[in-house]
C-alpha cells in the first residue's frame, strides 16, 4: 500500500523522517515536499501528481492540501487521514481577517528574516507542547524568507475556499486524528467528522498537542498501521 505523508507550514519532507521509519517496513511511504509558486488547488493537484494513487495523510497545512485534493480527484485518494487540519474558515468576515494577519506576518518575514519568525511561531501556544529538540528547528532554517512568506500568501487558510460545504462529498475512509491536549484542532476533527459521515472517524492522541508528528511519531504510526490494517481486513 503506498501512503503519501504530507507536511505542515516552515517544514520540509524530512519532518516526516520519524514517522516514515516505522512505516517502511509494511507500507511504500513517499514524502514530498508541498510546491512553491503555486495557489493552493494547483499545490494540492500537483502533490497528487507525485503521490499517486494511495493513502495521503496531511499533517496542518498539508493536511488541508490532502483534503483538497481528495475532494478534487477522489480516485486518487483511496483513504485520507488529516492530523491537526482545518477545512478553511468558512465566515467571510473571519477569513479576510486571516489573510490580512498572514500578509502581515509574510511581511514579518521579509523584514525580521527566517530565524527571528520561526523564534516567534514555535513560540505560539499552539506549539507548548512541542519539546524544542523535537521541533526539527535546523530542518525549518533551510526555508528562506522569501519561500515562507508566498507560502502564507498562497497556501495560507485566508485565501483558501473554505471547504465545509463540500465534506459530504468524501466517500473514501477518512481518519481525523489531533493531539488531545489541541482542544481547537480536536474540536474540528469531531466536526468534520459530523459533517462527512460514518465513514469518518476521530482519534486523538494521548498526551500530544498540535504537532503529533514530531510529538508522538511512535504513536501516530502505530494509528495509521491499525488504521490501514483495518480497511485491509
Amino acid at each position: 500500500m503506498r501512503v503519501t505523508l504530507v507536511h505542515g507550514f516552515t517544514q520540509t519532507a524530512r519532518s516526516w523522517d520519524p514517522v516514515s521509519a516505522l512505516l517502511r517496513d509494511r507500507f511504500e511511504v513517499v514524502t514530498p515536499e508541498v510546491p512553491g509558486g503555486l495557489d493552493f488547488a494547483a499545490a494540492a493537484a500537483a502533490l497528487g501528481e507525485t503521490g499517486g494513487a494511495g493513502t495521503y495523510v496531511g499533517y496542518s497545512m498539508g493536511g488541508r492540501l490532502c483534503l483538497r485534493l481528495a475532494l478534487d480527484r477522489p480516485d486518487l485518494v483511496t483513504t485520507l487521514v488529516l492530523v491537526g487540519a482545518s477545512p478553511g474558515i468558512a465566515d467571510p468576515a473571519q477569513r479576510a481577517a486571516r489573510r490580512e494577519a498572514d500578509e502581515r506576518l509574510a511581511a514579518e518575514i521579509e523584514r525580521d528574516g527566517v530565524d527571528a519568525f520561526l523564534e516567534r511561531w514555535l513560540a505560539q501556544p499552539l506549539f507548548a507542547t512541542l519539546p524544542r529538540d523535537a521541533a526539527g528547528l535546523d530542518d525549518r532554517r533551510t526555508h528562506t524568507a522569501g519561500a515562507l512568506a508566498e507560502t502564507l500568501r498562497r497556501l495560507g487558510t485566508g485565501v483558501m475556499e473554505p471547504l465545509w460545504p463540500r465534506l459530504g462529498e468524501l466517500a473514501m475512509p477518512v481518519l481525523l486524528v489531533a493531539g488531545e491536549l489541541d482542544p481547537k484542532f480536536a474540536g474540528l476533527a469531531a466536526e468534520m467528522a459530523a459533517a462527512i459521515g460514518p465513514h469518518a472517524r476521530v482519534a486523538l492522541v494521548p498526551g500530544a498537542g498540535h504537532a503529533v508528528p514530531l510529538e508522538a511519531p511512535d504513536r501516530l504510526a502505530a494509528l495509521l498501521t491499525e488504521h490501514l490494517g483495518g480497511l485491509d481486513a
